[in-house]
């Protein structure tokens, strides 16, 4: 786990819990991917791959915080990802396409292209 360092001295001491946080998710976030494979999500809500998907955002967000913004936690969603067997991709992206679909996502972005 990485935590900020001598050099470090002009951080925000408030960023060190998301640095830990960073750090702990990032551990985490594989094995919690390697189980969600081939877990439904329409039978029950709460299942390993809604829990990679929920680890991912917190990787994301406490990335984010801890470095100065949005684009440092995609990078570490990117970076955890590249870690990640295929099979675990395509179903987390199956569910990450899934759960877009049914909150509205479609409509929302319909406008950007017309009559796509």
């Amino acid at each position: 786990m990485r935590l900020p360092g001598d050099d470090d001295k002009r951080r925000d001491t408030r960023s060190f819990v998301a640095a830990e946080d960073s750090g702990r998710l990032a551990d985490e976030v594989g094995p919690i991917l390697d189980r969600a494979v081939g877990v439904t999500w329409y039978e029950r809500g709460g299942s390993d791959v809604d829990r990679a998907a929920l680890t991912l955002c917190r990787l994301r967000r406490a990335t984010a915080g801890d470095r100065g913004g949005p684009w440092h936690g995609d990078a570490a969603v990117r970076d955890a990802l590249s870690q990640a067997s295929p099979p675990a991709l395509v179903w987390l992206a199956s569910r990450a396409i899934s759960y877009m679909d049914e909150s509205g996502f479609p409509e929302a972005v319909e406008p950007w292209f017309g009559e796509a």
